[in-house]
C-alpha cells in the first residue's frame, strides 16, 4: 500500500503540472484571439501600424502557446487550442492579402495541415468584408484581384477530399466558402455593370448636350462603347 500511495503521489504532481499548463494555454488562447481579431479590424480600416501591432503580438502568443504545451500534446491539439491557432492564420494570411502579399505558409506560421487550411477558408469571409468596402466607392480592380485570390484558394481547398477525422471539419467550410464566393462574385459583377451603365448614360447626355464625348482620362467614348459591347 505505501507503493500505490508513492504512485498516487506522482500522479498527483503530474496531474498539477499539466492543469497548470493548461490554464496557462487557456489564457493565451484568449488572448491570442483577441490580438487577431484586433489585427483584422486594423487592416479594414487602413491603420498599418497597428495591425503590425497586433500581428507581432499574435506571433509571440502562438510561439508562446506551443512552448507551454510541448510536452502535452493532448492538450495542444484541443479544440481551444486549434482554434485559437485557426484564427492566427486566419489574421496573418487576410492582412497578407490585402496588402498585397503572398500568402504565408503553415511552416511559416507553425501550425498543423488541417489548422491552416481551415484558417484559409475562414480568409474567403474577411476578403469578401473587404471587398465589400471597396464597391462602397464604386468598382476597382483591387476588387477584381482579392475575389480572384477567392477563387484560388477555394481551387485548393475543394481538392482536400480527405476524412474529416483528417481535415477536422474542412469541408463544411469549404461549402461556407462557396457560398459566399458566389455572392460575392455576384456583387462585383452588378458594380462594374452599374459604372459602365453610368458612364455610358455619361456619354449620352454629353453628346445631347452638343459636349465632345471623353472620359475623365480625354479618351474617346467610342473606346468605352467597345469596352461595353465586350
Amino acid at each position: 500500500m505505501q507503493k500505490l500511495e508513492r504512485i498516487a503521489e506522482q500522479i498527483r504532481k503530474a496531474f498539477d503540472a499539466q492543469t497548470l499548463a493548461r490554464d496557462q494555454a487557456l489564457g493565451q488562447t484568449r488572448a491570442l484571439t483577441r490580438h487577431c481579431a484586433l489585427a483584422i479590424r486594423a487592416v479594414h480600416r487602413q491603420e498599418t501600424e497597428t495591425m503590425e501591432a497586433h500581428l507581432g503580438e499574435a506571433h509571440r502568443l502562438a510561439n508562446d502557446l506551443k512552448n507551454t504545451l510541448a510536452n502535452y500534446p493532448d492538450l495542444y491539439y484541443a479544440g481551444y487550442t486549434q482554434d485559437a491557432l485557426k484564427e492566427y492564420v486566419e489574421a496573418c494570411n487576410t492582412c497578407a492579402l490585402i496588402n498585397g502579399q503572398p500568402l504565408l505558409t503553415p511552416e511559416e506560421l507553425g501550425v498543423t495541415h488541417f489548422t491552416y487550411l481551415n484558417g484559409l477558408a475562414e480568409v474567403i469571409g474577411e476578403l469578401r468584408r473587404r471587398i465589400l468596402d471597396i464597391l462602397r466607392h464604386g468598382y476597382s480592380e483591387q476588387a477584381e484581384q482579392l475575389l480572384e485570390s477567392m477563387d484560388e484558394i477555394y481551387a485548393v481547398l475543394v481538392t482536400m477530399d480527405y476524412p474529416e477525422a483528417i481535415t477536422n471539419g474542412l469541408r463544411r467550410q469549404t461549402d461556407v466558402a462557396r457560398g459566399i464566393i458566389e455572392r460575392t462574385r455576384s456583387d462585383v459583377t452588378f458594380s462594374l455593370r452599374s459604372e459602365q451603365l453610368a458612364r455610358a448614360m455619361s456619354s449620352l447626355s454629353q453628346q445631347l448636350n452638343g459636349i465632345e464625348p471623353a472620359d475623365a482620362d480625354n479618351t474617346p467614348i467610342v473606346s468605352q462603347e467597345h469596352d461595353l459591347e465586350t
